[in-house]
């Protein structure tokens, strides 16, 4: 007796829907232990029994925590990156793009500390940040430097400057509360780090932030578990 095709088709569609839904729920659960303050010792055992599925099933989804990781921190920023790449596209001056997406991500760690937390352990066993902001804070900075308003060595110097330095102020802010000028400051000292005269990194770090525009969502669909 020969199935009909359409059954094997639907059959076909159901397992791959049931694929997806395991799969988001693994990433919903390793965002939700990421996100605690000592999120960075998860293990894949912790994953499995909050996702409350096995470890073999885990293992049908992700070869292991790296490739986990690469997923969970390309769903944390990639909508967030999108809106803040979307927003300073709109900025003429490098300075001004850099310093408003860098205070774009301290606020957001202010109003979402789990985010914050989430960036910060993914980070510590990843590149920071994840792949794409890593590259797009390469790209401000070369920016900067083709129009002669950063003086650096290079790029890879600027974007570590960035990128290190946001990273240890975010911890700081999740940590210690720092007060409510912090994240202008470190744009502050970030901009003389990357050659800007100290008077018009005053100026640059203190300029109100423009309107995130958002091209689509920025909440991470990860946050609704």
């Amino acid at each position: 007796m020969t199935s009909n095709p359409l059954d094997q088709q639907r059959r076909v569609e159901i397992g791959r829907e049931r694929r997806a839904r395991t799969r988001a729920r693994i990433i919903a659960a390793a965002f939700s232990l990421f996100g605690e303050e000592n999120g960075l010792y998860t293990r894949i055992e912790d994953i499995a029994d909050r996702a409350d599925i096995t470890r073999p099933t885990f293992y049908n989804h992700f070869s292991g925590m790296s490739e986990l990781r690469d997923a969970v921190t390309y769903e944390l920023t990639h909508d967030f990156l999108s809106a803040v790449t979307h927003t300073i596209d709109a900025l003429d001056d490098p300075r001004d793009r850099a310093a408003v997406a860098i205070r774009f991500y301290l606020d957001r760690v202010r109003e979402v500390p789990h985010w914050g937390w989430s960036l910060v352990n993914l980070s510590a066993n990843g590149i920071l940040f994840g792949a794409e902001t890593h590259h797009q804070a390469e790209v401000t900075v070369r920016q900067g430097l083709e129009a002669g308003t950063f003086d650096l060595p290079n790029s890879a110097v600027g974007r570590d400057l960035i990128l290190g330095s946001a990273l240890a102020a975010i911890t700081t802010m999740l940590r210690e509360q720092p007060g409510a000028t912090y994240p202008i400051l470190i744009v502050r000292s970030i901009l003389v780090g990357l050659g800007v005269p100290r008077d018009e990194a005053e100026r640059v770090a203190n300029r109100p932030l423009p309107q995130l525009r958002a091209p689509g969502p920025l909440q991470p669909k990860v946050d609704k578990m």
